[in-house]
């Protein structure tokens, strides 16, 4: 047998002290915050993570427009126009589950004026565990409606015209909100007969006579808490269906 002698005993403990605070380094490795820090939407997050953030209240707010963001917006979302400017804009952050039961960071921009509103209910959709897939920047879509759709995105302002008219939305204003896009499209009946379904992978889900995932009706949380907040359902409408729609009922004082 090997007899260590004086020095090699003193490396042995030096080693295994060294071993014992790796190991303690390791179990103590703080949560990497790096997705709340940077608010990068679509990035899951655990509750650890969002303990060592700061905590769920400090994941959703409703901030002047960063100016990360507005580049990201310039020539896409956002278009050099006479009605609305930055100022009149509010970036939203939230947190949002879906039916894999984890936490998705989320943003969205909306006018200032149903910001706190908007925050809230994204609130009030989370504590419940209300799912919803996606909810990033349509211009990480450049901008394109039907690719977003498509996507099940969820979004409020872009700088454009209501479907197949040379009217603009309300979400040109910021003041209307789309939720779980694809499962609930926009139907229209054109003036050819033609009907117009958006996103036209959505075509399944215009018959609201079954049960589906994402789906949203009048015995839907999203319905319920958006319509007690000031706002209409696109669902609602006679001349069109929007089911994803949700915009704010702006009073006309004569």
């Amino acid at each position: 047998m090997r007899i260590l002698g004086k020095w090699g005993i003193a490396a042995a403990f030096v080693c295994c002290g060294l071993l014992f605070l790796a190991c303690a380094n390791n179990d103590n490795k703080a949560p990497d915050t790096l997705a709340l820090d940077l608010w990068q939407a679509g990035k899951m997050v655990t509750t650890e993570i969002v303990t060592a953030f700061g905590g769920i209240d400090k994941c959703f707010a409703a901030e002047p427009i960063p100016d990360g963001v507005w580049q990201r917006m310039q020539g896409k979302t956002f278009k050099e126009n006479p009605y609305i400017g930055r100022d009149d804009l509010r970036h939203i952050r939230a947190l949002h589950w879906d039916y894999d039961n984890q936490m998705h960071v989320g943003e969205m921009v909306c006018n200032k004026q149903i910001a706190e509103r908007v925050v809230r209910i994204l609130r009030q959709l989370f504590d419940a565990k209300y799912p919803i897939e996606r909810m990033l920047l349509p211009d990480v879509y450049d901008a394109d409606d039907e690719m977003q759709m498509r996507d099940n995105n969820s979004s409020c302002f872009c700088y454009r015209n209501i479907a197949a008219t040379n009217n603009l939305s309300k979400h040109a204003r910021g003041l209307a909100i789309d939720i779980n896009t694809l499962y609930n499209p926009y139907i229209k009946t054109l003036d050819d007969g033609t009907l117009l379904i958006q996103p036209a992978t959505g075509e399944a889900y215009c018959d609201r006579s079954w049960d589906f995932p994402y789906k949203i009706d009048h015995e839907d949380l999203c319905f319920r808490l958006f319509t007690e907040a000031g706002f209409e359902w696109g669902g609602d409408w006679t001349t069109r269906k929007d089911y994803q729609h949700f915009e704010l009922i702006e009073y006309i004082n004569n």
